[in-house]
């Protein structure tokens, strides 16, 4: 009897400890943000200067768009390995269009088409064609780079425009028109994914496809429409990357492929499907962000920044196993 009670009194001590660790599994993007502005502001005064947190929020506005796209894709329990590379096709097309004078509002329009078209054939081909995310979409980011190199024979073409320049540099406060942009799509995305029919079907076809299909939910469907999500998100982020850096260059950063995932990861994401959310990896863009900023501020060579990065994703992905 006494070894039973004491067995039951164990039971009841790790219950509880994975509980707690199941509360920081939910809040770990908020907490780690946190603890980030407190260390590095003690570290260096400057971290909370309105002006290098106007260049951080500038910085996280693109990899919050993406971050967003890439939600989307993993609530469904796919991957989308191609989004950095459909990013830059979107501003090579952009590109291109702006300097053969189509203007600014047309350019922008087909640089976002383009990466919206690689999305739909992302969601076509692996839900029709019955193919793993994984396989696809590592095949698209090849022929997405590909294309954006031949497009624009491998070299990249200055833009400047006003009305470009004000995304990057405008803004109401130290909030940039880029990270208002952002804002704005992150709210859009919260209202889809948890207040219409859309969002319900969709974390049904990660969470369960079988039981989905079995309900009426075109699971079909929803996969491609996630990837055209996505796609489109990309084409919206290389609007704001040509904006901020001032050119559309063919050469794709496969930085912002990992930080998207690495994001959504923080956010509490499950990579298994069926469970979403859009402020954990909108915090989870803006933790990664401060972290290499921090890091840059101290004076740590870039060679250890992705290190710090790895680590610290990795950490996030141990205590996703204990989700509540």
């Amino acid at each position: 009897m006494a070894n039973a009670t004491l067995a039951a009194g164990d039971r009841e001590a790790w219950s509880a400890r994975l509980k707690d660790l199941g509360f920081w599994a939910e809040w770990a993007a908020l907490v780690g943000l946190v603890v980030l502005v407190i260390v590095f502001q003690a570290l260096n005064p400057t971290f909370l200067s309105a002006g290098n947190i106007a260049s951080m929020l500038v910085a996280a506005a693109i990899l919050i768009i993406l971050a967003v796209g890439q939600t989307f894709v993993i609530a469904t329990a796919g991957i989308d390995l191609s989004i950095a590379s459909t990013m830059t096709l979107g501003a090579v097309a952009f590109g291109q269009a702006y300097a053969a004078g189509w203007g600014l509002p047309l350019s922008c329009l087909l640089g976002i088409v383009a990466s919206a078209l690689v999305g739909v054939a992302n969601g076509v081909i692996i839900a029709r064609g019955k193919i793993t995310d994984f396989i696809v979409t590592l095949g698209t980011l090849s022929a997405a780079s590909g294309l954006a190199l031949i497009l624009a024979d491998g070299k990249p073409v200055t833009i400047i425009d006003p009305v470009l320049l004000s995304l990057s540099t405008g803004g109401l406060g130290i909030f940039g028109w880029s990270f208002v942009i952002a804002v704005v799509v992150a709210l859009v995305a919260h209202v889809m994914l948890f207040h219409t029919r859309f969002g319900t079907h969709l974390l049904a076809t990660g969470g369960a496809p079988e039981s989905a299909t079995a309900m009426g939910i075109s699971t079909e469907r929803i996969k491609i429409a996630v990837y055209t999500i996505s796609g489109t998100l990309a084409g919206l982020g290389a609007i704001l990357l040509v904006a901020r850096i001032g050119a559309a260059e063919p050469a794709a950063n496969t930085s912002f492929l990992l930080n998207s995932v690495a994001a959504v990861v923080l956010g509490g994401v499950s990579l298994f499907g069926g469970r979403g959310t859009i402020i954990g990896p909108f915090i989870g863009a803006m933790l990664l962000v401060a972290l290499v900023n921090g890091l840059t501020l101290l004076g740590v060579s870039q060679f250890y920044q992705p290190l710090a990065v790895g680590i610290v994703v990795v950490l996030a992905a141990l205590l996703t196993r204990f989700q509540r």
